[in-house]
């Protein structure tokens, strides 16, 4: 039997699998989707087995075996390499690349360098006269290194330099003769929790029993007994010590005696283990919800794949149809992924989610502890939650029976990776469904203007050929029990392939709801003009009309959403005598002053200074702060309301583990007036007391060079609208703009999608951009401006070249040019735009000219990044 891996070393020269020899100990182990230890060159790595067989086409005695296999189960499935072998292809990115996204950061291989004594050795040592010129008699020291090695098995080397610190030249001279050899070993980041454990060893009458015999002098070990006979189950040693308030020793004491164990016993981290979660019920749907629930429902007990957008205004109730159609999946005995953006994973949709299935929920985000997720991601392998709701990565789950995968606020561009692989979970999201025949859900009361179109094309889904699993797991080398296994993780398409990832068989169906729930209307929205503000002599960041407003709520004792999307305090520093601007040193980009820690900070690299209070260029005090920030609003809210209670959310406040749940509690118990941030604060809260929203600078985003800004403004502005009178209070929103002509913010006031997609899509049309046109972005950076023009020349002219011979596809290499940050960590950056149309497949030729350039990239340090699809252009 031969294993095909694909090994950890993300290179074009390793983007393929080796073939390694198992040996017979570890066939039942060694399946598609292990984990294994392999020999590479002088090294060992860890790999990916993404094919099985019985045979290799070259002579079998040069085949390596695998050194080890790392886990018990694989800890991807079978349809998850072939999915990952997909992702390589479509976002081109190396395979292991792929494959490493779809695992915790706590499996990712650790490599250490141990020692360990050499095989060959017995009493005596041979000491080669090349590297030490004469034999030397035995030192003791280096025999007490020598036992010490062999008692621990094997030794990092650092830890042994550490143990052995003045004798560091008797441990090279070891080394040097061959006594102790260097071996690498593969570690994970993380190992499960274990903690010690009482365990009784009989029942209550017999423990009691025991009790008795004890000497009045053993009170405590009495104690412990009468306990644990009221209490006839494992406990946490440490529990039962804070219960009795009693030490380590009484334990110990009765465990000598034997009537009763203390064992190391493995628990899961639980991020809401201290959390009570109320029970909910299902709510009677209104006639729209039913609707769509039904069509939902339908294509999930057919066990078909289908694709759903659903496009619901906000208040409309779209999550209790998510909640009644896993209910569905899971009466099938199928399993549901919901993803949702990382700042909407709020405790609130925790809570529902948590509320209705309970424990067979798992949570997935970034804002949990590698242990707490590692241990989430363990419930999911070990089959003991059936849905998963997470951010961008939960895609990924080890799942093996599909039936529903559901995207919140789908147009979020936090659905993109901005680092490889690049995908899209959304069209990941449709691929892994096609493999498992389910339907996936795609939400938003503003979807984006791609999904929108995929409802309008004939055939919107684009993916590479499919490929069968059969070709991954490898014909008929397989145990049937095993076979078994494979096929029951990777449901059979209806061609006969096993999780294949198909051509586009499912189409895009739009759903609507129109209407809040229980007919709640959609709140007034006011357009100010903060032009006429400043003609009538008004210069605070608040025009009029919201001043007035807050006041107004305030005096109800109802609740306000304030939405500014720049954290810190200004958004930059200038001298007004000479013009000097403060700029990061490392990036072509200004530094944003932060009240609070008196320091001006880089938002991209990170670095920060002290305040400036004199001009280094021109030593003039007029320095000063322009633009508002959301503390800047903090501060003046508080000068103009005295006694108001604000609770900012932004990346400042928000650092600390649990302090999105912490802020968000005060707010719902409205131990607060304002919830002010920036755009964490407009998607996922639904609180009833909120009747008064204010974005404060509406067309921020609008400023930006990307063709997209138009869209994410009335995304922004629609959703953070909706925040307002969802309850039986109504609600009241005011968006202030320097545009207000604008048509994304006219349609935005109106709850207008479709005026705002007929016009975005004409002038995307006109301008030959998504979702018309696809794009692939390829950016270069490198410390030196010369060396990187030269290289951004030669590869755009080599794609040039390429692309004629894919004549008459119309494809078009734009660049290079300077990316609109020019610099960023002290590197400079270039980029080149191809846009095409159709289903032209020029995947192969960008991997073919920037092939040519790997040389370069070696040599001078010099990156080059692809992007297919970008979301981001800056």
């Amino acid at each position: 039997m031969y294993a095909k891996v694909i090994v950890d070393v993300p290179a074009k020269q390793t983007n393929r699998a080796f073939d390694y020899f198992i040996p017979e100990k570890m066939r039942e182990w060694v399946l598609v989707g292990s984990r294994v230890g392999v020999p590479f060159g002088p090294r060992k790595l860890q790999g990916f087995v993404v094919g099985l067989q019985d045979h290799v086409d070259y002579d079998p005695a040069k085949v390596k075996p695998i050194a080890e296999v790392m886990d018990l189960y694989p800890p991807l499935t079978p349809d998850l390499v072939e999915l990952a072998r997909w992702i390589s292809h479509t976002y081109l990115c190396h395979e292991i690349t792929a494959l490493q996204a779809m695992i915790p950061g706590a499996l990712k291989a650790k490599y250490e360098r141990h020692v360990k004594v050499a095989d060959k050795m017995a009493g005596e040592r041979n000491v080669e006269k090349q590297d030490i010129g004469q034999h030397i008699m035995s030192l003791p020291v280096q025999d007490e290194i020598i036992q010490y090695v062999r008692e621990k098995g094997s030794v990092e080397i650092e830890t042994l330099l550490q143990k052995f610190a003045t004798d560091s030249g008797s441990v090279k001279q070891l080394i040097l003769e061959g006594t102790l050899v260097e071996v690498q070993l593969i570690k994970d980041r993380m190992a499960t929790k274990k903690v010690l454990t009482v365990i009784p060893l009989e029942e209550p009458p017999q423990l009691l029993e025991w009790a008795e015999q004890l000497p009045g002098r053993s009170a405590k070990q009495k104690e412990v007994l009468q306990y644990l006979a009221g209490h006839p189950y494992p406990i946490k040693l440490s529990e039962l010590l804070n219960e009795l308030s009693i030490s380590a020793s009484t334990v110990k004491g009765l465990a000598e005696k034997g009537w009763l164990d203390i064992q190391e016993i493995e628990v899961f981290r639980d991020p809401y283990a201290e959390r009570y979660f109320r029970r909910t019920e299902p709510l009677p749907l209104m006639p729209e919800q039913q609707q769509v629930f039904s069509r939902i429902s339908q294509a999930v007990l057919d066990v078909r794949h289908q694709v759903f957008l659903l496009q619901g205004v906000t208040g409309s109730g779209k999550t209790e149809v998510y909640l009644q159609s896993i209910q569905t999946c899971l009466d099938q005995g199928r399993e549901a992924i919901v993803l949702v953006p990382e700042i909407s994973l709020t405790p609130q949709m925790v809570e529902r989610f948590k509320g209705r299935f309970g424990n067979l929920v798992a949570v997935l985000h970034s804002r949990l502890s590698h242990g707490e997720r590692y241990d989430e991601w363990r419930k999911i392998m070990l089959k003991q939650v059936s849905v998963v709701i997470g951010a961008r990565s939960a895609i990924f789950a080890p799942f093996t029976r599909i039936g529903l995968i559901i995207i919140d606020e789908e147009h979020e561009s936090s659905y993109k990776q901005e680092e490889s692989p690049k995908y899209h979970a959304r069209d990941v999201a449709v691929a892994r469904a096609g493999q498992h025949h389910a339907v996936v859900v795609l939400g938003s009361a503003t979807p984006s203007l791609e999904s929108m179109y995929g409802t309008m094309r004939e055939n919107p889904i684009r993916t590479p050929e499919p490929v069968s699993m059969a070709a991954v797991i490898g014909g008929n080398s397989l145990t049937e029990a095993v076979r078994t296994d494979i096929v029951n993780a990777a449901p059979a398409s209806k061609s006969g392939q096993i999780g294949a990832i198909q051509q586009p068989g499912a189409r895009f169906e739009l759903l609507t709801m129109q209407n809040r729930v229980e007919g709640r209307p959609l709140p007034r929205v006011h357009i100010i003009d903060m032009r006429e503000e400043l003609r009538e002599g008004n210069r605070s960041m608040f025009s009029r009309s919201l001043y007035k407003a807050i006041e107004e709520r305030l005096h109800k004792k109802e609740q306000i959403v304030l939405l500014l999307n720049r954290r810190g305090y200004s958004t930059f520093v200038m001298c007004r005598t000479c013009g000097y601007v403060a700029q990061c040193p490392h990036c072509d980009i200004s530094l944003t002053f932060h009240q609070s820690s008196h320091a001006i900070r880089c938002h991209y690299c990170g670095y920060a200074e002290r305040e400036v209070t004199v001009c280094p260029s021109c030593t003039s005090e007029h320095i000063r702060h322009f633009g508002t920030g959301t503390q800047r609003v903090e501060e003046e809210l508080s000068k103009l309301f005295p006694g108001i209670r604000v609770i900012r959310m932004d990346v400042d406040t928000t650092t600390e583990k649990g302090s999105h749940e912490k802020w968000l509690t005060l707010f719902g118990n409205r131990q607060a007036d304002v919830l002010l941030g920036t755009q964490m604060v407009a998607k996922g809260l639904d609180f009833p007391h909120v009747t008064l929203v204010g974005a404060l600078a509406a067309d921020t985003v609008l400023n930006l060079p990307d063709f997209r800004a138009a869209e994410r403004t009335f995304q922004l502005l629609t959703q953070v609208a909706g925040r307002a009178g969802r309850h039986e209070l109504p609600g009241e929103v005011f968006v202030q703009t320097y545009a207000p002509e604008h048509y994304s913010i006219i349609s935005a006031s109106k709850h207008d999608y479709n005026s705002f997609k007929d016009r975005e899509m004409t002038l995307r049309k006109f301008h030959e951009y998504p979702p018309f046109h696809r794009l692939i972005l390829i950016t270069l950076s490198h410390e030196q401006i010369p060396l990187l023009m030269r290289t951004a020349e030669s590869l755009a002219a080599r794609l040039k070249e390429l692309a004629k011979s894919l004549a008459p596809l119309p494809i078009e290499i734009l660049g290079p040019v300077a990316s609109p940050i020019a610099r960023i960590k002290d590197r400079y950056r270039f980029q080149c735009m191809i846009k095409y149309r159709g289903e032209a497949s020029i995947s192969g030729l960008v991997q073919q000219a920037v092939a040519s350039f790997e040389d370069v990239e070696r040599q001078h340090k010099l990156t080059i990044s692809i992007d297919v699809d970008p979301q981001v252009l800056m």
